[in-house]
């Protein structure tokens, strides 16, 4: 989904239509999240509640295995979200911007900063009492609503700032899902547990053991999803568990292969084949098979399953996951919903805490010698960026069923969410389109805005320094 060029750059083409797809997709959760709103709050918002409350499931003599259609998203196909997720992950650790100390030091402490920042500023505003517990709702950034805005502002905003919040938002859902694991989960049925283990294992063992039928590692996965599920751990943890025995290289070394495949090329060359003669004759069939082999073991199995299931995550579940969601019931009482203290705590939190965070830990990682800006980037592009990082919706939303199990606490939060994931769009949008300039200006300076960027400033600094 993210290639690299042959001097170990990003494939910025490709990178590109990535961030388009984002872009699409925060068009899609928006409209999801519209309808979710009108819907709820119209004379048709029993029958909304009553499709949630609606139990799916299978039984066989007295047992029987049931979840409501909101637990079938939310455990279910946000688990499918979660797999991509670590999928993700694992490519950035691998060979991406989380791959080295230095690559990897700007944007996980700029993700740790715009997470404990936010939740310290909720717990100043609910200390006690049940709202307490939502101190990780504020913490995420929506990749899709961020990406998709900075999108909006095409070639004047540069690779780099692109890239960097990529990685910012990918090292955040890694905090995220650490969170959810370890506070977000119920007591841990250690026997589940130890079930669920086993089945990983027996995932790897398939794997080393060249098994290629997809129908086995998908009966396992399955399986490692049921044992979570059973072990109240949340059962989303189960993708990213799976996700990171991936493997994410090829199976097969390419100059090996590309070697071999040369070869076979050459003999069926030799065969003179037609679509006739493929019928006729098996050997040059065969050839073609082993040529077919040939050429899938150098596709990575992780960027494979990545792209794959990229598309069906971004257009189909976020946005049902936000359809069943987001429906926030505000008839008379969103005035009183703005007001509490948990939805001033997640206001406060994305809109002024990830701001401080984002930007505070950026600057710590750039001054201590840790890391620098990316190439083009210059501090007010970060601000606008360090804004668009408020937009906490996906995640957010995700982490206020788990944190509340009263109604009127979830719909305090959900309204908060909405409220924040607004302005901080609003706010991010505003200082980059300042931050960025005009699209003469950006093809003018090549830096996407009127600022030295900070790579050079630094640069010219040191060698007067000296």
């Amino acid at each position: 989904m993210i290639r690299r060029s042959q001097d170990g750059g990003r494939d910025q083409g490709t990178f590109e239509s990535f961030v388009h797809s984002e872009a699409t997709g925060s068009l899609l959760l928006i409209a999801a999240t519209v309808l979710a709103l009108a819907w709820a709050n119209s004379p048709w918002a029993e029958s909304y509640a009553r499709i949630l409350s609606t139990r799916i499931g299978a039984s066989l003599g007295d047992a029987a295995f049931t979840l409501s259609l909101k637990e079938w998203i939310n455990d279910g196909l946000m688990a499918v979200f979660f797999f991509v997720v670590g999928l993700e992950i694992k490519r950035e650790v691998v060979v991406g911007e989380l791959s080295s100390v230095r690559k990897a030091a700007l944007p996980v402490m700029a993700a740790a900063g715009g997470m404990i920042v936010p939740a310290a500023l909720y717990v100043v505003l609910n200390r006690s009492g049940a709202g307490s517990h939502g101190w990780g709702v504020p913490m995420a950034t929506d990749i899709a609503f961020a990406l998709g805005i900075l999108a909006v502002f095409g070639a004047r905003a540069p690779l780099g700032l692109k890239v960097f919040l990529t990685a910012l938002a990918i090292a955040d859902d890694l905090g995220a899902v650490a969170v959810i694991a370890f506070y977000y989960s119920e007591g841990v049925r250690w026997t589940a547990l130890a079930g669920a283990a086993l089945l990983l294992g027996l995932l790897v063992l398939a794997g080393r053991a060249g098994i290629r039928r997809p129908g086995v590692y998908l009966l396992l996965a399955g399986g490692v999803w049921l044992a979570v599920h059973a072990s109240g751990v949340h059962a989303t943890i189960a993708g990213i568990l799976v996700a990171l025995l991936v493997p994410v290289r090829a199976p097969a070394e390419p100059r090996t292969a590309v070697e071999a495949m040369r070869s076979k090329l050459a003999g069926l060359d030799e065969l003179r084949v037609s679509r006739e003669s493929m019928i006729i004759e098996r050997s040059q069939l065969e050839v073609i098979e082993e040529l077919h082999r040939a050429s899938g073991r150098l596709r990575p199995p992780g960027l494979t399953l990545e792209r794959f299931l990229h598309p069906l995550v971004v257009f189909v579940i976020l946005p049902l996951f936000a359809l069943f969601n987001a429906g926030v019931s505000m008839s008379g009482t969103f005035g009183t919903n703005l007001a509490s203290p948990v939805a001033l705590g997640v206001i406060i939190g994305l809109v002024v805490g990830k701001q401080l965070g984002v930007m505070g830990a950026s600057w710590l990682a750039v001054r201590a010698g840790w890391s620098r800006l990316p190439d083009g980037v210059t501090w007010r592009q970060l601000y606008g960026v360090s804004c668009l990082a408020g937009i906490g919706f996906t995640m957010s939303l995700f982490i206020t069923d788990l944190a509340f199990a009263d109604p009127a606490l979830v719909a305090d939060a959900k309204v908060g969410i909405l409220v924040a994931s607004v302005l901080a769009g609003l706010t991010g949008s505003l200082v980059l389109r300042r931050a960025l300039g005009s699209r003469t200006t950006a093809r003018a300076s090549g830096t996407g805005g009127n600022e030295t960027p900070v790579g050079a400033a630094e640069g010219s600094t040191k060698r007067s320094r000296s």
